[in-house]
C-alpha cells in the first residue's frame, strides 16, 4: 500500500496464466496433445505451423486477471478491494499448478 501512495503514474494488478510450448515432430503428436490440454481445462491452447514446417503446440490457461489500481497518481480502489485481488490471484496460481 505504501508503494501504491507513492506512485505518480498508472498501476495494474496482472497475473498472467500457464503457457508451455512444446515443439512436435508430427502432427498428430501436436493434436494429441491438444485433446490432453483442452480436456485438462486448458482453453487457449493451440496448434501452430510455421513456413518451415516446424509444429509448435502452445498449452495455456485461460487464468487471467488485469486490474487497474491507480490513474496518474490516484489510487482508484479500496486496500479492501487490493486484498481481494491478491486472493484471486493467488487462487488462480494455485490453479496453474
Amino acid at each position: 500500500m505504501t508503494a501504491l501512495e507513492k506512485a505518480t503514474g498508472d498501476i495494474v494488478l496482472k497475473f498472467e496464466p500457464f503457457v508451455l510450448h512444446v515443439l512436435c515432430q508430427e502432427l498428430q503428436d501436436a493434436q494429441l496433445l491438444h485433446s490432453v490440454a483442452i480436456d485438462s481445462g486448458f482453453r487457449n491452447s493451440g496448434i501452430t505451423v510455421g513456413r518451415g514446417g516446424k509444429i509448435m503446440m502452445a498449452v495455456r490457461s485461460t487464468h487471467c486477471l488485469e486490474v487497474p489500481l491507480s490513474h496518474k497518481g490516484k489510487l482508484m480502489v479500496s486496500e479492501e478491494y487490493i486484498e481481494f485481488l491478491i486472493r484471486v490471484a493467488n487462487r488462480k496460481m494455485e490453479e496453474n499448478t
